[in-house]
């Protein structure tokens, strides 16, 4: 772990949250400098346990004490939950604020708080909560390269970061990375019903697809070949491989992949102007 410590505050305790503050502290990050609200005590009953953090149902207090807010709120209450820190709690520009929420764009945040507020958006993806996420971040111009090193350090932790330019590579990278996970359980679930009309239980397909996917990512993760030789190099010429893969290009899988992608970041354009 790096030296990069500061107080770091969690406002909202779901699951996303809870994924990074664990993957935090699992990667060595002091539990004594994450601090966490919510508006009810179950869930924050639960980190003290496990954790032993401070909490507070009081988002005051935990934005106060906090080097860095990590608003982890739903979209949709994001603007009270803002205009509320801006009205209660001083000097919210000298702290780092990290936003997680979906959809809502930069200049949502400057007309909640002010445009002198230094801001990462960051987009992470479900499977952080398995320490095997995808992370993508903008930061904006009121932050320091020491800003952006502590966010890094802090994502790393469930994944791997990956900074962008501006904020309408984050819908590209949401139509992919956030989107991706149900892309390929729904691939996933469609080979498993494959192997069920052709004699499997339900339970033995899902362990063959799901371990074949896991090591096929792996594998990828792993080699330095392209994903097309990877490709190949499972595909005899003429063989039982190449039959099914024939199958998949008929039917025009990278255009079904295109048309997917372009639908979802149509979707996260659409959707930035809901709040």
């Amino acid at each position: 772990m790096s030296n990069n410590t500061r107080t770091i505050g969690f406002i909202g305790a779901g699951n996303m949250p809870q994924s990074i503050l664990g993957g935090m502290i699992k990667g060595g990050y002091p539990a004594s400098s994450i601090i966490v609200s919510n508006p009810s005590r179950p869930k924050l009953d639960m980190l003290e346990e496990k954790y032993g953090l401070f909490t507070s149902q009081d988002n005051h207090e935990i934005a106060a004490k906090s080097d860095v807010i990590v608003l982890s709120v739903k979209p949709q209450l994001m603007r009270d939950v803002c205009e509320d820190l801006q009205k209660h709690v001083p000097d919210l520009d000298k702290k780092l604020i990290i936003t997680i929420a979906a959809g809502l764009r930069m200049e949502s945040y400057y007309e909640y708080f002010s445009e002198n507020i230094a801001l990462v958006r960051v987009m992470p993806n479900t499977p952080s909560l398995v320490g095997e996420g995808v992370s993508g971040l903008v930061a904006d111009s009121n932050t320091t390269e020491a800003d952006r090193d502590f966010v890094t350090q802090v994502f790393d932790y469930v994944g791997i970061t990956i900074w962008l330019q501006d904020e309408d590579a984050i819908d590209v990278l949401g139509a992919v990375a956030g989107s991706g996970p149900a892309y390929f359980f729904e691939f996933m679930h469609s080979l498993q019903r494959a192997a069920e009309d052709l004699g499997f239980n339900s339970e033995q397909a899902r362990a063959m697809v799901q371990q074949t996917c896991l090591g096929a990512a792996k594998m990828a993760s792993e080699s330095e070949l392209s994903l097309v030789d990877l490709r190949k190099q499972v595909t005899s010429k003429g063989g039982s491989t190449a039959k099914g893969v024939e199958v998949y290009q008929q039917a025009e899988l990278n255009d079904i992949s295109k048309r997917a992608v372009a639908a979802a970041v149509a979707r996260n354009q659409e959707m930035a102007k809901l709040f």
